[in-house]
């Protein structure tokens, strides 16, 4: 979590079991979700009635990016009028993980992989009329290629700076580059 957990008790001692429980069950919301920003839990007895039982409140309110914020509620009066304290924190923060499951697999379904448009390296020189070039690797190694290599008889549109995608091999004259597709193209 970016910001560290922050726990408030009203109206409830506070209790080293208690704060002990939640950061277990902050730690595992962060092990499901990396990218938490925020972490609030606030633990509340809102009424001070003998014959209620233990009305307790437990509150988490959670703030992932880009601009989600889960906010989980559980009441001990909810059917859960003689559970004690761990017993409503357990059921909060077990609604909590599922709740952030289901938002970091939306999260990711939402996010496509376009493998063909990696890109893979640099033209740092060609030689047109000789038909062969340079890449630049992005580990920055310079890689040799031919015009035959380049996908969709691309070659001359190849100029320096071309963002290109690349399969590395081993050609008579050392480590080439073999299929070149263009990913990017500088300039307007």
């Amino acid at each position: 979590m970016e910001v560290p957990l922050e726990v408030t008790f009203r109206n409830v001692p506070k209790s080293p079991a208690i704060d002990s429980l939640i950061r277990k069950k902050a730690a595992k919301l962060d092990k499901v979700c990396d990218h938490i920003t925020s972490c609030r839990v606030a633990i509340e007895k809102p009424h001070e009635h003998q014959q209620s039982g233990n009305p307790f409140r437990v509150r988490i309110d959670i703030t992932i990016p880009p601009g989600h914020e889960m906010v989980i509620t559980r009441n001990s009066g909810e059917g859960e009028r003689r559970d004690n304290l761990a017993s409503v924190v357990r059921s909060a923060f077990d609604s909590a993980l599922r709740q952030l499951k289901e938002l970091v697999s939306r999260q990711r379904r939402d996010i496509k992989s376009h493998p063909e448009q990696d890109v893979g390296g640099f033209v740092v020189r060609v030689f047109r009329r000789k038909g062969y070039g340079f890449v630049q690797a992005l580990d920055g190694r310079e890689i040799y290629f031919h015009k035959n290599s380049v996908l969709n008889g691309d070659f001359d549109r190849m100029e320096v700076g071309t963002g290109v995608r690349f399969v590395e091999e081993e050609g008579e004259k050392g480590l080439q580059a073999s299929t070149v597709q263009i990913v990017d193209k500088p300039g307007p």
